[in-house]
């Protein structure tokens, strides 16, 4: 079966750090470009950062740059996306998708995991 699964949510205060994983099982993230989207409640769901396949392009939306950092490990067939000087506007349930093939917008995923939340307060 093929499977994305995220984790690494959970409360933080303002100013903070966390670090979501995005561990594939059942296929290769090799091939695949990935992307991590968030959603807040009562807000569409919106596209946070994106790698390419082979890792050596990524592109993050305005929101998050230079706060917010992906990165893969093939070896761990694992995408991480780490967050630092987090705000109380991150709050969201944070998903991983992967899209075959050579992209790094990630705007048309295969597969997606089935979230963790991210909450940022005092």
């Amino acid at each position: 079966q093929l499977q994305l699964v995220e984790s690494g949510g959970g409360l933080v205060q303002p100013g903070g750090s966390l670090r979501l994983s995005c561990a594939a099982s059942g296929f290769t993230l090799d091939y695949y470009a990935i992307g991590w989207f968030r959603q807040a409640p009562g807000k569409e769901r919106e596209g946070v950062s994106c790698i390419s396949s082979g890792g050596g392009s990524t592109n993050y939306a305005d929101a998050v740059k230079g706060r917010f950092t992906i990165s893969r490990d093939k070896a761990k067939n694992t995408v991480y996306l780490q967050m630092n000087s987090l705000k109380p506007e991150d709050t969201a349930i944070y998903y991983c998708a992967a899209e075959f093939g050579i992209t790094t917008m990630c705007s048309r995923p295969d597969y997606w995991g089935q979230g963790t939340q991210v909450t940022v307060s005092s």
